[in-house]
């Protein structure tokens, strides 16, 4: 059986010359076969968009599931998706349900470039963000960094927008990109499909322009991470 790992903010200081984190996704990257055109670059089935990649195009040392405090929702129009893209309220009351990948701080840092469309090839300084558990590097979709914990001693964070679920409209998800977000959370048998389907249904975006039976039409049959 596949333990799920329960975070809990935890500031700590800064641990210098750390190599890895754990980077926690939420949305399509919780699929790896979605992950590994961040690392290697290329152009997924059905993308509209060519990634470059990470300077170091190795695999995850290992996934894990996770769960931690807060609300997922679907908000602004992604050109890639064709509807709203996942984003994380770490105020909001809920639980999130995601995967944490053990990468190297270069290629968190090359990950999160590519999420905001811009060229990895930058470190991020990660000495705010775990010493205050927050921290925002610009205005963009993607540029508020959170530390939702600790894994094996090792930080987990992830990256998301700087406003509320409450301060933006909700934009409903595409079947595309929720079904890597299902590939991602059925993964190693961690969640049952049906059981996904119930938790996307509740996420604000979606749960406005999908019904439980919908979703779970469109999930059902998953058995593992998709391409």
């Amino acid at each position: 059986m596949t333990i799920v790992h329960r975070l809990a903010t935890t500031p700590a200081a800064p641990t210098r010359g750390a190599e890895h984190v754990w980077y926690a996704s939420y949305g399509s990257n919780m699929d790896t076969g979605r992950l590994r055109y961040y690392l290697t670059g290329g152009r997924p089935p059905g993308a509209a968009r060519t990634y470059p990649g990470c300077r170091d195009r190795r695999p995850p040392v290992r996934s894990a599931p996770v769960e931690f405090p807060g609300a997922l929702y679907f908000a602004t129009e992604s050109p890639v998706w064709q509807g709203g893209r996942a984003f994380y309220d770490p105020a909001a009351d809920g639980v999130v349900r995601g995967r944490a990948h053990l990468v190297t701080v270069q290629q968190f840092s090359d990950i999160a470039a590519q999420e905001m469309y811009e060229i990895p090839g930058k470190d991020l300084d990660l000495a705010a963000v775990l010493t205050d558990g927050s921290a925002a590097l610009g205005p963009g979709r993607y540029e508020t960094l959170v530390l939702l914990g600790h894994l094996e001693d090792i930080p987990v964070l992830t990256f998301t927008a700087p406003w509320r679920l409450s301060e933006v409209a909700w934009n409903k998800p595409s079947a595309p990109y929720l079904l890597h977000l299902a590939h991602g959370l059925c993964a190693d048998g961690t969640w049952e499909p049906s059981a996904v389907a119930r938790y996307l249904s509740g996420c604000p975006g979606a749960a406005e322009a999908w019904t439980l039976s919908e979703l779970t039409t469109l999930i059902e049959g998953l058995e593992g991470p998709g391409e």
